[in-house]
């Protein structure tokens, strides 16, 4: 990447900001996101390296501006992060970290407590990240929120659509369903039905692309 960046690399690679990147960031992460889905081990494989090339890219953009920092620096704090989360594992033998953390729930609680005092968050749901899918969103505001004992029926509600879809979604997180793998996971399986009714349109000498109602439902696998 350093060399990439350079005089006498890549122009393309040069010109690229944080900001011009993060589309391919993006899209990057889904495609990552697919392949884990698919079960499709060499493209995840493919994937994991596309998304580590966007981690080196944007560490080395940093290298280069104002208060700079390097890929070394990032993978320092991760190790700080890694070992300050997890101070039952990592705590000197001997010493007694005075918890016993033997489950996954109590790690997340765990884990939540310390994010709170690393970054003195004053409210419950400061690093929420709002840039995520919408779905996803909602389950995470009402799963931060219910941890800090809000009333359920504090909860967006109404006849709006916005209210009604916040509202199925942080009941489904509350419940212990994901609801943005639940609703990838339906619209994954409309899309195959979809492919197979065209293909069988196809097969019966139709075009897909100019399907009637009734041909739709004709040739429907389900």
């Amino acid at each position: 990447m350093d060399r990439l960046r350079s005089p006498g690399g890549c122009p393309w690679d040069a010109e690229q900001t944080h900001e011009s990147l993060l589309q391919y960031l993006v899209e990057e992460c889904y495609e990552l996101y697919q392949a884990i889905e698919d079960g499709d081990r060499v493209a995840v494989r493919e994937e994991l390296g596309d998304v580590l090339l966007q981690v080196l890219f944007h560490a080395r953009i940093a290298a280069e501006g104002p208060d700079p920092f390097t890929i070394d620096d990032v993978a320092a704090d991760l190790v700080a992060k890694l070992v300050g989360r997890h101070p039952h594992v990592f705590a000197p033998s001997g010493i007694d970290t005075a918890e016993t953390v033997d489950t996954a729930v109590k790690q997340e609680h765990r884990w939540e407590e310390l994010k709170r005092a690393e970054k003195q968050r004053g409210s419950s749901v400061d690093g929420v990240a709002t840039a995520q899918p919408a779905v996803a969103l909602a389950a995470k505001l009402a799963s931060r929120t219910s941890r800090a004992g809000l009333p359920v029926d504090l909860l967006p509600s109404g006849s709006g659509i916005g209210e009604q879809l916040f509202a199925l979604a942080a009941r489904a997180k509350l419940s212990g369903i994901d609801p943005e793998a639940e609703l990838r996971t339906t619209a994954r399986r409309f899309e195959a039905d979809v492919r197979a009714a065209e293909t069988a349109a196809r097969d019966a000498g139709l075009d897909p692309h100019s399907l009637d109602e009734q041909a739709w439902r004709r040739f429907w696998p389900r």
